[in-house]
């Protein structure tokens, strides 16, 4: 999934997955949910999936896997079906050719005339200390490995039109709603770096509709990302998925108005629940928004390895 003058860019599609993911049913399996020490977000799978050697280069013009890469895909998100069908259900799968250990699902939603875009990345990178490896890696393959922990993202994204290639779908044009993140550099010559609000952004958008004194890190609800309000999604069923969309959709309708402020105030200084205009905006959250997170729980605590890890439940 490339993002090239916002838009998200889907590439080659399979039947054969599709067709996995198309036939199941009402079944659910047990999983848990919690966040790495780095926090990324994974589930704790009831048994172990195996993932087989996938390639580790392609050329990022071909919008096609080679044979053996469908293959090996479909054989892995056979197994995650039957661990974790309620994550899949309801969705179709597409190739990007940009990150070809990150497979893509999506699913489209409307509400009223606008739409919305729900995208989960499930991530096949070996994670040292969070698998165990069968086969080791070529330099052209990747390792065979097995785990418990299936890490992923999943975010429901605004968009306002699809891209198509000779009528077949090739992409989805974001409703951009923050004009620029960029705010400058800093550093000189090989060290210099950009600045990006986008953090900043993320915590303002999620505390503005979290209760007052909720603390759910390092879970953020809404999230700056393609110059957009995003939703990040952490109960995944077709039920709470689908929840998911009208609450972003009014939540991107409170902050349209106030947008242009927000970016303004955040380009120099960082947020704080102290600045006069973030807590102007909270006053006007209507209460009974906060009911949606009420019932959202974050524990940490210390995984085997001493490393601390938190525990999501809603």
């Amino acid at each position: 999934m490339g993002h090239i003058s916002n838009e998200i860019r889907v590439g080659d599609s399979d039947p054969d997955i599709n067709g996995l993911l198309g036939r199941i049913g009402d079944q659910t399996r047990p999983f848990s949910r919690h966040f790495s020490h780095n926090e990324d977000f994974f589930l704790e799978l009831e048994a172990e999936y195996t993932v087989d050697h996938l390639p580790i280069h392609h050329d990022v013009r071909r919008r096609k896997p080679d044979a053996a890469y469908r293959a090996t895909l479909r054989d892995i998100v056979s197994r995650l079906v039957s661990l974790a069908p309620q994550a899949l259900k309801e969705l179709t799968y597409f190739f990007d050719p940009v990150e070809t250990l990150r497979p893509c699902f999506y699913r489209l939603y409307t509400v009223e005339d606008r739409r919305y875009l729900y995208l989960l990345r499930a991530d096949l990178n070996l994670r040292p200390g969070e698998a165990t490896v069968i086969e080791r890696g070529t330099n052209d393959t990747t390792p065979r490995f097995s785990s418990r922990r299936l890490f992923l993202e999943a975010a429901v994204v605004p968009v306002e039109g699809e891209q198509r290639i000779d009528g077949r779908l090739a992409g989805f044009r974001v409703r951009q709603t923050i004009s620029q993140t960029w705010i400058g550099e800093f550093g000189r010559g090989y060290f210099q770096q950009g600045i990006w609000m986008d953090a900043d952004l993320t915590k303002f958008f999620s505390r503005l509709f979290l209760p007052a004194g909720k603390r759910v890190y390092p879970f953020f609800p809404y999230l700056c990302r393609y110059k957009t309000v995003c939703a990040s999604v952490i109960g995944l069923s077709p039920d709470k998925r689908l929840a998911s969309v009208p609450r972003l959709d009014r939540s991107i309708g409170f902050l349209d108005p106030a947008m242009e402020r927000i970016q303004s105030e955040m380009k120099s200084m960082s947020f704080s629940e102290e600045l006069g205009y973030f807590r102007e905006l909270k006053a006007k959250v209507p209460p009974a928004w906060y009911d949606d997170w009420r019932n959202v729980r974050v524990e940490s605590y210390l995984n085997a390895s001493e490393m601390r890890e938190f525990r999501v439940e809603d």
